[in-house]
Formats: structure tokens, sequence, C-alpha cells
């Protein structure tokens, strides 16, 4: 454990505000400068959070998903602005033909939705979703609206991957490969063996859901919507879920953001060039049109992060620098890189709650503001 008399008592004033287990890790530069961790694994018990826990990160994935697909641009197999047919031939079904990488990417691909058949078996079958995307009709003309990809954007990310990969693997396969490995950051699983199932912390929830419009029912099933008895389950922990079904510990996720804030190298390991991480920070076309899935206006740029900034307002967690580049995830856990400080971080927790756009009343406020301090003084 690496902490500091702030972030313990930020971890504890979290805890009491209601959080059941919380990692937390942050670098400045390729310094670790935050490893903490407090409470419990679940609310019905009493084994500890400890620095191996492995924690359910939601769309924290995509962020992972986004950096292997730019790992291979970076390699130029995948150009963005070309059609994403041109990889995966069978995609250009049903007017698709137009839709490039990049549209995917900054979520205006104009197919956002699911197979409305789809179950939490099914999110399993990798080859079967692949191709229940490929011959969808897109709800809209490619970059025409703002339509966030919840759990397509995973699949659409991941298969262009599999596809111009040489080596033939499987996605999951390949993030350990390029991402994990190279940064020795080991807990990037995109499909938990069963083996590792021991480390788990269980997610729960004090979300009040709203009624689902249509195009978020057809985004997001209601039979695979984010609820702990679904995501809980051992067959979807252990399914290849490239947009939302992460696994992993805040330690591996703070080196990959790390790694984003390096201008894209972390020690003497460098995967993607300082112009490609800066261009990460552009707006996405039409960024200030509300997104049609999400309801409201969130900065999402052209790299497939969300953006920091302060008009709109980013999440007051990753701070109000324009040239932030951060994730959330479903229920609140998030990870962000300040391009400009080099401050990365990673907040993981077990405890879904709403989304709070209050620092002051945020369970995570002290925590991001206690990790900004300890980077000014390392």
């Amino acid at each position: 454990m690496l902490t500091d008399s702030r972030i313990d008592e930020a971890l504890d004033a979290a805890l009491a505000a209601g959080e059941v287990g919380i990692q937390v890790a942050a670098y400045s530069g390729d310094r670790l400068i935050v490893d903490a961790w407090a409470g419990s694994r679940a609310p019905d018990q009493h084994v500890p959070v400890d620095g191996e826990t492995l924690f359910l990160v939601f769309s924290i994935t995509k962020a992972v998903s986004a950096v292997a697909l730019h790992i291979q641009a970076e390699r130029g197999l995948v150009d963005y602005d070309h059609p994403v047919a041109e990889y995966w031939p069978e995609f250009a079904a049903e007017g698709k033909e137009a839709i490039t990488v990049r549209h995917i990417l900054s979520h205006r691909s104009g197919v956002p939705q699911m197979p409305a058949d789809l179950t939490p078996s099914l999110l399993g079958d990798w080859d079967w979703i692949v191709k229940q995307l490929a011959a969808m009709q897109p709800l809209f003309p490619p970059d025409t609206h703002n339509t966030y990809q919840a759990l397509s954007f995973g699949w659409l990310v991941g298969e262009i991957v599999r596809r111009t990969d040489p080596k033939g693997r499987s996605f999951p396969d390949f993030v350990r490969d390029e991402l994990g490995s190279p940064l020795d950051a080991p807990d990037l699983h995109i499909g938990l063996d069963q083996r590792q199932f021991h480390r788990l912390a269980t997610v729960s929830s004090v979300e009040n859901p709203q009624p689902p419009t249509p195009i978020r029912e057809a985004t997001v099933p209601s039979a695979v919507d984010f609820r702990p008895e679904i995501w809980n389950r051992y067959e979807v922990l252990s399914a290849a879920i490239p947009g939302a079904g992460g696994v992993m510990t805040a330690r591996s996720v703070a080196r990959v953001f790390a790694m984003l804030a390096n201008g894209g190298s972390l020690g003497d390991v460098r995967l993607l060039s300082p112009e490609r991480i800066d261009q990460f920070a552009l707006r996405r076309r039409d960024s200030l049109e509300p997104d049609e899935v999400l309801g409201s206006t969130i900065l999402i740029g052209q790299g497939g992060f969300w953006l920091g900034g302060t008009e709109p307002p980013a999440n007051p967690i990753v701070g109000s620098g324009s040239r932030i580049i951060y994730h959330a995830g479903s229920g609140g856990c998030i990870a962000w890189a300040d391009l400009d400080t080099g401050v990365s971080a990673v907040i993981l927790h077990t405890r879904k709650t709403d989304q709070v756009w209050d620092l002051k009343a945020h369970p995570f406020g002290p925590i991001s503001e206690a990790i900004r301090a300890v980077a000014k003084e390392r």
C-alpha cells in the first residue's frame, strides 16, 4: 500500500457516506503516488478489499478496448477514416458501408443498438453477437447523431482489432499480450478465468433506475441491463464483453491511464505516439448536441474517451482541464488522465450509485481532491 493521511481520511469519509469497498491508484508521470484501498468486498461480508481485489469496471472497459484499437492504428493496420467494412466486410450490410472507424470511436456510427433477443448467456457468444451487429440496419445515418454505444462499442472495436491482428488472436488475448504484458498490468481481464473468481468484489446498488426510453432499451436490452443480479453472475463475468465487462484492479487500469498521461509511454515501454495521444482530446463532431442514448450533453472525443472541461461540465471527479481524457463506468467507477499535468488516477468501487455532479456531495470528491494534493507534492 502506498498512501497518505489525506487519502486515508478521504477513504474513511467515502465509507462513512455509504461506500462498501474501494480501490484507488494514481500516478504522477510514471511514478506511482497512490495505491490504497478500504472497506469490504461485499455488503454482507467482512472479507476486506486489498490491492489484488478484482472489480467489475463497467464502461472503463471501453477505454482499454479503445487503446487496443489505437495500437493497431499506430502500427498502420487501421486507418480511422477508412470504412469499417474494409477490415470487416460483412459489416457493410444494410447500408453500413460508409461507417468509419472514427464514427465508432466517437459514438456517431448510428449503430448503438444490440440484438433485441440478447440474454446474459449470449453475452459470452462473441461470434453470434458480431454476426448480429454486422447484419443490423443503422438507427441513424453515420455521423449525423450522437449515439452512445453502451454495449455495441466493445464488439465493434474488438472485431476490428481481431480482424486486423496478424496473429489472429481473440480480443481478450490481444489486450493481455499487447497492453497487459508490456505495461506490467496483469489484471485487465475481459472475460475472467474461473480460477480468479476468489478475488472478486461483489457489485451492489442503491440506484433508482429510470424508465427506459425506446432507444435506451434498444441499446441495453432489459435482459442484460446493468443490474447487480445480472452482472454478478459468473457466466457474465467470464464472458468477453469488451464494452462493459472488464474485471480489473485499480493498479492495472492506472498503468494504462498513466501511459496515456505520459504521451503514450510508461517507463521504457512506448505503445502510442504523443501526437496520437493529443488527438484524443479533440471533440467529436456536434459535441454540444445531446446524445440520443444518454439523454444529455456529454463531451466525448474522437478517440473513444470522454473529455474534461467546463462547458458543459465534465464529471467533477476528474477536474476541469480541457485536456483531461477519462471514462466513467455504470455506477460511478472512473479513470482519468490529465494530458497537461501528467497525473492519472483510477477509483473503483462495489456500490453502484447515481451520478452526482457536485464534487462536495460525491463520495469520491475528497478522494479526487486528495489525489491532486498528493500529486502536487510528489
